[in-house]
């Protein structure tokens, strides 16, 4: 018998990508995945505007750091000890 745990330990993570990701394709193309699988295209484009949504969050959120980052620091006054 085969724990969960054992199981999950030799599953290797996988980064899931969308199919149709273009930012130029603003009709979305039929899906050619199998029919148990597909999704409406109500559902598609929900599920991208969220995608897009998500990535805006992401690239505000790398801009805000990298800003903090990029500040000068204070001018140090050098004081004989």
């Amino acid at each position: 018998m085969t724990s969960t745990a054992t199981r999950n330990e030799r599953t290797a993570p996988q980064q899931l990508t969308l199919l149709s990701d273009s930012p130029t394709d603003r009709e979305l193309a039929e899906s050619k995945a199998p029919t148990q699988f597909r999704l409406s295209r109500t559902t598609r484009q929900r599920g991208l505007a969220h995608v897009a949504q998500i990535r805006r969050q992401l690239a505000d959120a790398q801009a805000r750091q990298a800003a903090a980052q990029a500040r000068p620091l204070p001018h140090r006054h050098s004081h004989a000890a």
